[in-house]
C-alpha cells in the first residue's frame, strides 16, 4: 500500500540572479526536463491523491487538528495543471507579480510556488521582468503572464474564474471536520457557568443545555422574546471551547465552493514563534451561524453562480464544527414544515446532501450543533414526529420580581449606573405591577441603556430617579388603547 503524502515544514529555496541575462541563469541553473504542452494539460486532468491530515504532538491549547504546510505539489492535494491555472489567474489580474507575493496570494509555501513559476516558463506561458530588488533568489523576481499565457488564462477563465487561496480537496477536509467534531463532549455545569456569568441562568437551563450539548443533538428553544434565547446560543458556542480550522475554499470535481466568510467566521491571530501551518486553512473560534426570517431553502443548498463558475457553501456547511441557529424560527418565507422536512435526514444520519449544478449529489458531514429558536407556540409549528426528532427542548420563561431586580443590578454594574434598589422597586411598582406589564429580561439592558442617553443629554452623571425612569419608560413602552 503506498504511503499519503503528509504536510511537513517547508523551506524557502532560493538562488542567485544575473542582472544582464535572469532567463539564462535560470535555464543554467535548472536542469533540463522535456516540458509537457500546457494546452493538453489544461484540458485534462489527473485524478487528486487522496490526503489524511497529520496529528503531531500538541500543545494543550491547540486545536484537534493541525494542518500542516505541504512540502510538495503532491502534499498539497491538488493536481500540478491546477496551481498553474490558479497561479497565471493571479498574473492576469494583477497585471505582475513577485513569486513572494504569489505564494502569498495562493497561500503556497514558496517552494512549491517556485517550481510551478518554472514549469510556466519553461512553456513560455510567463515571462520575467527582473529582480525586485528587494532580496536575492527567485522569490523576489517579477512575472509577468507572456501572449501564450493570456491565451491559456482566456481557457482558464471560461472554465472558472476563481482567483484566491489555493483550495483544499474535499475529502481532506471532510477528515479534518471529524477530527474537530463538535460532538462527544463531556461538558459539566461548573465548566458552562463561568460562560454565563453575566446572565441570570437559572439551573434548570442549565440541566438542559448541558445534556444537550455533550449530545451535539438539535436543541428546541422556545419562550417569549426579550429573554435570552440568542444569548444564551452565544455563550453555548464559547462552551464548547477549542479553535477550528476553515479552509479558505474547496474542490471537488474541479469546482470551487467558497468556505471561509469574514462575516462570520472570527480568525484567531496566529502566535508568534508557533508551528508552521498550512496557510490555505484559517484558524477560527468555533462558528456561530445565525440566520433569521430571510431563509429560504435555496439557502441550504450550494450557490453556483454561472458568472463567475464556482460556488458559495450554504449556511450549515459553514457552520461545521460550530453551532447553527434557526432564529424567529416560523417567521421565515418558507412553511416550518417545509424547513423541518429539509432537516430531518441531517439530523438522523449526520451527513447531508448537496446539488451541484451538473445534477451530482455531494454528501457532506453535518457537524453542526442546530438550535431551533422561536416566539412562537411550537404547537402550532411542529408536529410530535420532528419534536421526536429534536430530542431536547428548553423553554425560555420570563423573570419573576426577584430576577428581575437581579438583572437590573447587573446591568447597572455593566454600564456604571449607580444601583439603587428603592428605584427598581419604584418602576416595578408603577410600570410593571400598576399596569399588568410582564417583564423580560432584555428590558434592565434596554431602559439603563436610555438612562444613560439622558443624562449624557443633560450633562449629568448617570443616576437613577423617578423621574428619570418615568421618562425612559414613555419611551420605550408602546401604548396600546
Amino acid at each position: 500500500m503506498s504511503q499519503e503524502p503528509k504536510f511537513v515544514a517547508s523551506t524557502l529555496v532560493g538562488m542567485e540572479p544575473v542582472e544582464d541575462d535572469l532567463e539564462a541563469a535560470l535555464d543554467a541553473a535548472v536542469p533540463q526536463s522535456p516540458a509537457p504542452s500546457p494546452l493538453p494539460a489544461v484540458l485534462g486532468r489527473p485524478p487528486q491523491p487522496r490526503i489524511a491530515p497529520v496529528r503531531r504532538p500538541r500543545a494543550a491549547d491547540e486545536p484537534a487538528f493541525l494542518p500542516e504546510p505541504p512540502r510538495s505539489l503532491q502534499a498539497t492535494g491538488l493536481n500540478a495543471t491546477y496551481v498553474e491555472e490558479l497561479c497565471i489567474k493571479h498574473l492576469f489580474q494583477a497585471g505582475e507579480l513577485r513569486g513572494s507575493e504569489i505564494a502569498t496570494r495562493t497561500c503556497l509555501p514558496a517552494v512549491i510556488v517556485e517550481e510551478v513559476m518554472e514549469r510556466l516558463r519553461r512553456n513560455r506561458l510567463i515571462d520575467i521582468k527582473g529582480s525586485g530588488g528587494a532580496g536575492l533568489g527567485r522569490s523576489q523576481m517579477i512575472f509577468t503572464l507572456a501572449e501564450a499565457g493570456h491565451k491559456v488564462c482566456d481557457l482558464v477563465l471560461g472554465r472558472d474564474k476563481y482567483v484566491g487561496p489555493a483550495p483544499v480537496p474535499f475529502k481532506y477536509w471532510a477528515q479534518a471536520a471529524a477530527a474537530q467534531t463538535i460532538r462527544g463532549n463531556q461538558l459539566r455545569k461548573q465548566e458552562l457557568q463561568p460562560h454565563f456569568k453575566d446572565l441570570m441562568v437559572r439551573d434548570s437551563v442549565f440541566d438542559a443545555i448541558g445534556p444537550a450539548m455533550n449530545s451535539g443533538k438539535a436543541l428546541f428553544f422556545y419562550g417569549p422574546p426579550g429573554n435570552g434565547k440568542t444569548a444564551t446560543c452565544q455563550r453555548m458556542t464559547h462552551c464548547f471551547g477549542g479553535d477550528v480550522f476553515i479552509p479558505h475554499a474547496l474542490v471537488v470535481d474541479d469546482f470551487v465552493i467558497k468556505m471561509f466568510d469574514d462575516t462570520l467566521h472570527k480568525p484567531v491571530p496566529h502566535k508568534e514563534g508557533g508551528p508552521p501551518l498550512d496557510e490555505r486553512w484559517v484558524r477560527c473560534h468555533r462558528p456561530m451561524v445565525v440566520v433569521g426570517g430571510e431563509l429560504v431553502l435555496d439557502d441550504l443548498d450550494l450557490r453556483y453562480s454561472p458568472d463567475v463558475k464556482f460556488y458559495e457553501a450554504p449556511f450549515q456547511l459553514k457552520a461545521t464544527n460550530g453551532m447553527l441557529l434557526i432564529d424567529d424560527f416560523g417567521r421565515q418565507k418558507v412553511g416550518p414544515k417545509d424547513l423541518l422536512n429539509r432537516w430531518i435526514v441531517p439530523l438522523e444520519s449526520e451527513f447531508d446532501f448537496l446539488t451541484m449544478h451538473t445534477g451530482k449529489k455531494l454528501q457532506v458531514p453535518f457537524d453542526v450543533f442546530v438550535v431551533f429558536s422561536t416566539n412562537l407556540d411550537p404547537a402550532e409549528l411542529v408536529d410530535a414526529a420532528f419534536l421526536r426528532r429534536v430530542r431536547y427542548k428548553l423553554e425560555v420563561s420570563r423573570p419573576d420580581a426577584a430576577q428581575f431586580a437581579d438583572i437590573f443590578r447587573s446591568e447597572c454594574d455593566k454600564k456604571g449606573v449607580p444601583f439603587n434598589p428603592a428605584m427598581v422597586e419604584y418602576l416595578v411598582r408603577k410600570h410593571y405591577t400598576a399596569s399588568g406589564r410582564p417583564f423580560n429580561a432584555c428590558e434592565p439592558r434596554d431602559l439603563l441603556g436610555q438612562v444613560l442617553d439622558l443624562c449624557a443629554y443633560r450633562g449629568m452623571a448617570p443616576v437613577m430617579t423617578e423621574e428619570i425612569l418615568d421618562r425612559v419608560v414613555a419611551n420605550y413602552f408602546v401604548k396600546f388603547s
